[in-house]
């Protein structure tokens, strides 16, 4: 794995930890591609983050900070070396916990919510996390959810203010962009 563009495009990334699916490069560079200069200046929350690559690339295509979350302790390590690697440690905070209970203990506004849950998590799972995005207002006027599922999965349920932008698809998987009203 490797960044694909931006201030640190070409550093290559560390062993991915053990129970963790990144999302592969094809994918990180049609996402971004797609987002366009949106991701300038963005604030980034990179939910079930594991080797932290996406975040990682949002930073490196100019994002202005980036809130890393997985609950695995083999993940935040990997995060933090990968910030390292790529010189951006300092644009970013890494915390160990669980998904929910971070957005909940969330005060501020993102631009770009990356949901990347592991395809395992039940469907209702992922709705209330949709829903915990959208009821604690976490996601900025015109911010954007990229959820990242199985291309045999369900279309989740949308929150009220949001509607999807764009499906794209890489392999096995389908990343749905929603926007806030």
């Amino acid at each position: 794995m490797r960044v694909i563009a931006g201030s640190a495009k070409g550093v290559r990334l560390g062993p991915i930890p053990v129970g963790t699916r990144p999302m592969s490069d094809r994918a990180r560079e049609g996402i971004f591609s797609s987002l366009g200069t949106a991701v300038q200046g963005a604030r980034v929350i990179d939910l079930f983050a594991g080797t932290g690559a996406t975040g990682i690339e949002a930073l490196a295509r100019g994002a202005s900070n980036a809130l890393f979350v997985d609950s695995s302790p083999a993940a935040v390590a990997t995060i933090r070396d990968n910030l390292l690697r790529a010189k951006l440690a300092g644009s970013a905070t890494v915390r160990r916990a669980d998904a929910v209970r971070a957005l909940r203990e969330e005060r501020g506004e993102f631009d770009l919510v990356i949901l990347d849950p592991p395809y395992r998590l039940p469907e209702a799972s992922v709705d209330a996390l949709l829903n915990e995005i959208a009821d604690r207002r976490l996601l900025a006027p015109g911010g954007q959810v990229l959820l990242t599922r199985h291309s045999r999965s369900y279309t989740p349920v949308i929150p009220l203010n949001w509607r999807i932008e764009r499906q794209l698809s890489y392999g096995d998987a389908v990343i749905l962009v929603f926007q806030a009203q």
